[in-house]
């Protein structure tokens, strides 16, 4: 039976493409394609000749119906971007959503992705982010999306276009006060970096694709204003044992171990 295959291509380095996405997209009767011109190449060099369909934001709705419909004629589709994944800050959603309502089969090829890139390369520590792909152009919109996603107290994730990421940096800035930001251009390209900087004295280069992490708001630990052995007993009080309440309160209080754990033996 023909499905629809949501296929992950190169971000940068055409060489980060996975052994599966090459036989999915030599199998598929049509490629549909972000741009074809900038396709063409990366499809070349693995020798895929399928027949390209542009696929895109400007013709998103549209298109999904026609490849829904090649589907259901018994052709393999494969869906691709410029880069990354199908749908992520790139067209695709429509497409999977036309096919999950009327029961066409979606596969998915994982590949490269930009925002998980990024993160690793950053070296920002946390348990996870929030990723806001493309920043609204409408400031009521953005405004809202931003502060919305800061309560959730954890690095975020932005595209930004180069001749937009100064001035992108100083509206955060704004919003959310200073905060440490990474600069991650060019990933797996020949130039690409990492730049760590602030959002109220940034500095990057401006070229190239780029992701801008913010670091994550922190809450206030309340506890802070007690006295360290206040802050040792509620803990102890609400039942953790005193080693591990000891190592929390040391670190929440950013002083050696051994302060605290003086104050646990008095």
């Amino acid at each position: 039976m023909a499905k629809l295959y949501i296929v992950g291509t190169p971000i940068g380095n055409m060489k980060d493409i996975t052994l599966r996405a090459i036989d999915t997209l030599r199998a598929a009767d049509i490629v549909a394609c972000e741009d074809t011109r900038h396709s063409r190449p990366l499809l070349a060099q693995y020798g895929i000749n399928a027949q390209l369909v542009a696929y895109h934001k400007f013709n998103e709705a549209e298109c999904a119906r026609k490849l829904v419909d090649f589907v259901k004629s018994g052709k393999n589709v494969a869906l691709i971007t410029d880069a990354g994944m199908p749908s992520v800050s790139d067209p695709g959603a429509e497409v999977v959503g036309l096919c999950r309502t009327e029961g066409v089969e979606v596969e998915s090829v994982p590949g490269p992705n930009a925002v998980a890139t990024a993160v690793a390369l950053s070296g920002v520590k946390s348990t996870g982010f929030v990723f806001l792909g493309f920043l609204p152009e409408k400031a009521s919109a953005r405004d809202e999306l931003v502060r919305r996603a800061d309560g959730a107290e954890l690095p975020l994730v932005i595209y930004v276009a180069p001749h937009d990421v100064k001035k992108t940096a100083a509206y955060l800035a704004g919003v959310l006060g200073d905060r440490k930001a990474y600069v991650v251009r060019e990933m797996t390209k020949i130039h690409e970096s990492v730049t760590e900087t602030s959002l109220a004295s940034f500095e990057c280069e401006e070229r190239g694709e780029i992701v801008l992490i913010v670091e994550g708001a922190r809450r206030e630990n309340e506890l802070l204003a007690l006295t360290p052995e206040e802050h040792l007993r509620r803990y102890v009080e609400a039942g953790m044992d005193k080693k591990e309440a000891v190592k929390k309160v040391a670190a929440e209080r950013g002083v050696p171990r051994n302060e605290i754990y003086k104050l646990s033996v008095v």
